[in-house]
């Protein structure tokens, strides 16, 4: 059995994976979620990421299939009390922002989705500037205090928000931000490290990054002259015109190589290794593309290994 990772300051244990569910309702049916559902969690996987906007992007979608998935998954598995659920508020069409009203009716909807009583984790998924933290700290408090969420974490936030957020929660004494959930990878260091994260190490926060795999560029299957069959591939694609995103390869490739892993299970292990990080996100659209991600709890690289997949992606 996997050890599971504590979560930040949220009393929560997490496996150190974090399956996320933006392609539940999109890219995959509710059979093929429910296939990659199952498979996480037979491997022990218990962090199941999701958001209220999943997915409003996709033609016909309206915000929330990826919550009605997964609650019709928990419903019919009967496994609730098994799996720490992470959902946000902030980006469904129709409850966008983080204003007490908003952060009030959306919860309830989430809830009706995910058919469930209580969230684990409920993520502000943007802050949202012109609302002041004490508006929004007081709404996530009181939702804790009804027994509907049991802890709150922040995603998309700058420094400066994030620690008045914290100094008001300590001020007050309601229920702090205990997570974060920042973009983070070996090709995107800078939004997160720096103040960001020195804030969130003060605090005891754990980390969750999403992008883990930088959009599929670095499981690998990106190389100069051949063409990925993926909705991502434009995205994930531009790291290979880059310094920085060859370098990275190259030191993932001679690392994975040596320890005869993926390249994908390497790079979610380089974060997994990081300061504050409780376990890196990766969705995964088939159970095939599973064990890569799953095998990160197995793996643990030397100090070596992560010293020179640091200096690559410097």
């Amino acid at each position: 059995m996997t050890s599971l990772r504590p979560l930040g300051t949220s009393g929560l244990d997490v496996f150190p994976l974090a399956l996320g569910g933006n392609v539940f309702g999109w890219t995959a049916d509710e059979t093929q979620s429910f296939a990659v559902l199952d498979a996480y969690a037979a491997a022990g996987g218990n962090f199941i990421d999701t958001a209220d906007g999943y997915s409003a992007w996709a033609p016909g979608n309206e915000g929330g299939e990826s919550e009605t998935i997964i609650g019709n998954w928990l419903a019919s598995r009967g496994n609730r009390s098994d799996v720490v659920i992470a959902t946000k508020v902030g980006a469904h069409p129709r409850y966008k922002g983080l204003a007490p009203a908003n952060i009030k009716a959306a919860v309830e909807e989430s809830l009706r989705r995910l058919r469930t009583e209580y969230i684990d984790l409920y993520y502000t998924h943007f802050d949202d500037p012109g609302v002041p933290v004490e508006d929004f700290v007081t709404a996530l408090d009181q939702l804790v205090k009804e027994g509907k969420v049991r802890a709150v974490a922040a995603s998309n936030i700058t420094p400066e928000r994030l620690q008045e957020a914290l100094d008001f929660s300590a001020r007050e004494g309601l229920t702090a931000y205990s997570a974060i959930q920042p973009h983070y990878n070996l090709v995107s260091r800078d939004t997160y490290e720096g103040q960001l994260l020195e804030t969130a190490e003060r605090a005891g926060l754990g980390a969750v990054p999403y992008f883990a795999l930088a959009s599929g560029f670095l499981t690998g299957k990106y190389r100069p002259g051949a063409s990925v069959e993926s909705a991502r591939a434009e995205g994930a694609g531009k790291h290979l015109e880059t310094e920085r995103g060859r370098k990275v390869l190259g030191a993932l490739d001679t690392v994975a190589q040596e320890r005869g892993a993926e390249i994908a299970t390497v790079a979610l292990a380089w974060l997994a290794a990081r300061p504050t990080v409780a376990a890196p996100l990766a969705s995964a659209r088939t159970a095939e593309q599973l064990p890569a991600l799953l095998a990160v709890a197995g793996l643990e690289l030397t100090a070596d290994e992560l010293a020179a997949l640091t200096a690559a992606s410097e």
